[in-house]
């Protein structure tokens, strides 16, 4: 299994896996993204995403109608060193032209636009619909399962 390799500064965007992988405490996933966590709560990573994150964390909670794991979710999304970005005109812009330019469903360039206006230098996903982009790098959970 393969580390996460991280930045030593700077902006990273964290899709919405990410939140759900680590809050969920997913067996499999949360130990990959231990350091990501431990890398912003000692300052020297920031992680962004947007405001749309916090709506596809929620989903399955309320689905399952888990008003405690809503709160947990909540009290997460509210830690020192994590941005949520809102959704501006700017960044709409910048997603119909990704969304033009490539494969992207709307949510999706949305996250890519959000992550690219803001500066990031790294976008962590699971999310294969991704393979491809070139606006900047890209890393994709599963592989880092792989031997």
């Amino acid at each position: 299994m393969g580390a996460l390799t991280l930045p030593a500064a700077g902006k990273v965007y964290a899709d919405a896996q990410v939140f759900i992988y680590t809050v969920e405490n997913h067996a499999i996933y949360q130990p990959i993204l231990r350091p990501l966590w431990q890398s912003i709560q000692a300052g020297s990573l920031t992680a962004i995403s947007s405001e749309l994150t916090m709506m596809e964390s929620l989903i399955g909670p309320f689905k399952r109608n888990d008003l405690t794991l809503v709160g947990t979710f909540d009290q997460f999304f509210q830690q020192p060193g994590i941005s949520f970005v809102g959704i501006t005109t700017l960044i709409l812009r910048e997603a119909a032209r990704l969304r033009a330019a490539t494969k992207l469903r709307t949510p999706d360039a949305i996250h890519l636009a959000t992550a690219v206006f803001t500066g990031c230098v790294l976008f962590i996903t699971n999310d294969m619909s991704f393979r491809g982009v070139v606006n900047l790098p890209v890393i994709f959970l599963d592989d880092l399962l792989k031997p």
